[in-house]
């Protein structure tokens, strides 16, 4: 039986009883902004496109009110994408497009100046209506065929031949027939009916080798917990009484071993576009459904004095804001959301009705509800929502943030060791730009009584990292003429950094160029020619695929090398890798060690290279230890004497690595400086 929601019921029995079949090239499923690109792209290289979207709106989170973009090391975007932000600053150049305040005024404030530089050739915040515009614009100006508000039958709607797709059929009967298909989809909907692997919620650390995947309840890197904002706050209806039962919103259940697996995914919210200008301004509504008794934990926030309510109430050109998640309690719906993948369309529908009554509720609360602290309730009543922002759905974003669903498992998977630089991808379709950010998966009690977030992670990455064809790629014998460059093959960790919307239009304009090569050429989409068709032609289109400076090899620099005693980061010697080096500042006492952690992707022999920054006060007895396959070999180094391998790199041998390895260096016993920058591996055979 289908998976027919409602509304679509309803708007089936006003349709044709006899439904058509429709040709094109390449379908695309999906109305996000992955789904535009991959279509506006095709269509440039001279494909006949049908872009089949369930969503009315085209853009998904981009204009679905994420104007405050993710851009991390924005020189990593090229392509269509950073177009679009280009548009978007052309647009806002336009003394009209100011209607709330003028562009001068938007500028002087100081956080919209940390995501708006002056000599960036975009602008990386915008309205919502504005992004929808130039997605609509995008594809009437390259001829793309939209089908609006058409669903995949995900039961029985994708017809193969062997491996390869032949027809997508949606739930009003028309059926869409295909040479290659792209799912542009954040939910990986038709990946997962055409019989593609894919893994939801968070693997254990062991699966890939990894550090910061599964559940994570030591780390801190943002201000996203209890106890990091100084808050001991009781779980319980009444406080400190376990028998009065479990506030809402809060598990029962242990939250697991650290480094272990789950089903468990990232919260979603909706980043609501509110504004505080009183013309323009609607006050926030009672939600259906509205429960005061679900924000008693964000009461007891507020009350034992929490001042970052409106941390990120991030400010969009006139007076308006891109409201995301922030502190211990706020618009993320923590743990509420497990289900939603592998959901029927029904009860994704629930879903997200919980998430908007939940998250509506959330301000109504706060602005109404006489116990809130009288500051915070009063600021919250100049903002509400905007009269000229999503006139069709109450002023209300129609999408929610899927900040995570299902994920391929494809011909290759990104993990954190690709985001950091380890791996040498030779098949780059674009590059990543953003910290692994994880948002919250589970609130728990811990042992001592306390209420307490796990899943929130931020690692930062040093630079843009280049992402493989492979991941967009289905393995073969799975399907052969379908790309994912959405619900992308990565793990939980490593798509935390994917995830983000300038990222996910790279990879919808590359899937497009290889959907392309593979029509032209009549094959499987995993024979496209890297060398002599993809890759040129990624360049022509001006889309970036690795970072400036590249060195061959696997680069492990000193930001991920574990360190105990005193290191200290310098750029006194310019010749280094990365941004600095560390020195122990000639302690000599044995205390300083750091040791390099020897993650390879394949197993294999492996020349193992030293990088430091060699000067005259450096020692030259630097005592280093490699363990490996067969065992432990130690060595010494003469820091005084500058590399021989292009300057930067001195040879400790090849050595047979299977998973893992290290290489420890100390300053026990050292006549100087000890300085330790990176490690390079090159594998041999």
């Amino acid at each position: 039986m289908c998976q027919k929601p409602t509304f679509i019921l309803t708007l089936l029995t006003c349709l044709p009883l006899v439904a058509e079949t429709h040709r094109a090239d390449l379908i695309v499923y999906g109305g996000t902004s992955t789904a535009v690109m991959a279509s506006v792209q095709a269509s440039k290289m001279g494909k006949k496109v049908i872009m089949v979207s369930p969503d009315k709106h085209l853009g998904g989170l981009s204009s679905g009110g994420l104007g405050w973009t993710d851009n991390g090391h924005a020189k990593g975007i090229g392509g269509l994408s950073r177009q679009f932000y280009q548009r978007i600053k052309a647009h806002y150049e336009k003394p009209s497009s100011w209607r709330q305040q003028t562009q001068e005024e938007y500028r002087q404030i100081k956080r919209s100046q940390s995501r708006n530089r002056p000599h960036d050739d975009a602008m990386w915040t915008f309205e919502p209506h504005v992004a929808e515009k130039i997605f609509d614009d995008y594809v009437a100006e390259n001829q793309v065929t939209v089908i609006r508000d058409a669903w995949l039958d995900r039961e029985n709607g994708v017809e193969k031949d062997g491996p390869r797709i032949v027809s997508i059929t949606t739930l009003d009967g028309e059926k869409y027939v295909g040479e290659v298909f792209i799912d542009a989809t954040y939910e990986g909907d038709l990946m997962a009916a055409a019989g593609v692997s894919y893994h939801v919620g968070r693997e254990s650390n062991s699966v890939y080798n990894e550090t910061i995947n599964g559940v994570q309840k030591a780390r801190r890197d943002h201000d996203h917990f209890f106890d990091t904002a100084g808050l001991q706050i009781s779980p319980y209806r009444v406080p400190n009484d376990p028998e009065s039962g479990l506030l809402p919103r809060i598990s029962a259940d242990p939250p697991g071993e650290d480094g272990s697996g789950d089903h468990h995914i990232q919260a979603y919210c909706f980043r609501a576009c509110l504004t505080n200008d009183p013309d323009n301004r609607i006050p926030f509504p009672k939600p259906d459904n509205y429960d005061p008794e679900q924000y008693e934990l964000l009461l007891r926030v507020l009350q034992a004095g929490y001042s970052e309510f409106f941390r990120k109430f991030d400010p969009m050109p006139n007076k308006k804001t891109d409201q995301n998640n922030h502190g211990p309690f706020s618009t993320d719906n923590i743990g509420m959301n497990y289900d939603y993948p592998e959901a029927s369309y029904e009860r994704r529908r629930e879903i997200i009705k919980e998430h908007e009554d939940y998250q509506k509720g959330l301000m109504y609360f706060v602005a109404n509800d006489p116990r809130v602290p009288a500051a915070v309730q009063n600021e919250l009543r100049q903002w509400g929502l905007p009269k000229d922002e999503f006139v069709d759905n109450g002023h209300w974003s129609h999408q929610l943030y899927i900040r995570e669903a299902r994920r391929m498992i494809g011909e290759y998977v990104v993990t954190e060791h690709d985001v950091n630089g380890v791996t040498h991808v030779t098949d780059s379709i674009g590059m990543g730009i953003y910290t692994m950010d994880s948002h919250h998966t589970q609130r728990y009690v811990t042992a001592d009584g306390w209420v307490e977030n796990e899943g929130d992670i931020g690692s930062h990455i040093r630079k843009p990292y280049a992402i493989a064809y492979g991941a967009i790629l289905p393995k073969k014998a799975q399907c052969t003429n379908l790309l994912v460059p959405g619900a992308i093959s990565s793990s939980h960790i490593a798509f935390g950094s994917l995830r983000m919307e300038p990222t996910f239009m790279v990879l919808g304009q590359s899937a497009g160029t290889a959907a392309s090569f593979a029509i032209e050429q009549g094959i499987p989409v995993q024979e496209v020619d890297y060398d002599s068709d993809l890759r040129p032609r990624l360049l022509a289109d001006k889309q970036r695929l690795e970072p400036g400076g590249h060195l061959r090899g696997i680069i492990i620099d000193d930001n991920q090398a574990k360190l105990t005693g005193t290191w200290k980061p310098s750029r006194a010697v310019s010749t280094k890798i990365g941004e600095h080096y560390l020195h122990d500042s000639a302690g000599k006492d044995g205390r300083a060690v750091a040791v390099f952690p020897l993650a390879v992707p394949t197993p294999g022999t492996y020349e193992i290279q030293f990088g430091y920054a060699a000067s005259s006060n450096r020692a030259t007895n630097v005592p280093v230890t490699i363990t490996h396959l067969d065992g432990e070999t130690q060595a010494t180094i003469n820091q005084k004497n500058a590399g021989e391998v292009e300057g930067l790199f001195t040879s400790l041998g090849s050595f047979k690595l299977e998973k893992s390895g290290t290489v420890t260096i100390t300053n026990e016993g050292a006549n100087g400086h000890v300085v330790v920058d990176a490690i390079r591996l090159l594998k041999t055979k």
